[in-house]
């Protein structure tokens, strides 16, 4: 069994910059996919970016230039840097590994 948890949400102002970390336990495979999704009141769970074990990273075109995925193989531990925050990222934040498991989500609101 695998567990996520997700830290490094909270307020943030536009233009500013925010870490979120995705610790995983448990069994995890030498070949994986972490994704960090997110989820804005009303609308529906969307990816935000990937990363996988071969280090190729993708990124919706909307955070593109912006958010950084990366990953620290000796922790077990994957972080989505987020600069240059605008209010519509504001979202609860969410990894994922291997299409099936999720951290418990992390909110992270942008003021404008």
């Amino acid at each position: 069994q695998v567990q996520l948890v997700e830290s490094g949400g909270g307020l943030v102002q536009a233009g500013g910059s925010l870490r979120l970390s995705c610790a995983a336990s448990g069994s995890i495979s030498s070949i994986n996919v972490m994704g960090w999704y997110r989820q804005a009141p009303g609308k529906q769970r969307e990816l935000v970016a990937i990363i996988t074990s071969g280090g190729s990273t993708n990124y919706t075109a909307s955070v593109k230039g912006r958010f950084t995925v990366s990953r620290d193989n000796a922790k077990n531990t994957w972080y989505l840097q987020m600069n240059s925050l605008k209010p519509e990222d504001t979202a609860v934040y969410y990894c994922n590994l291997n299409m099936r498991y999720w951290g418990q989500g992390t909110q992270v609101t942008v003021s404008s």
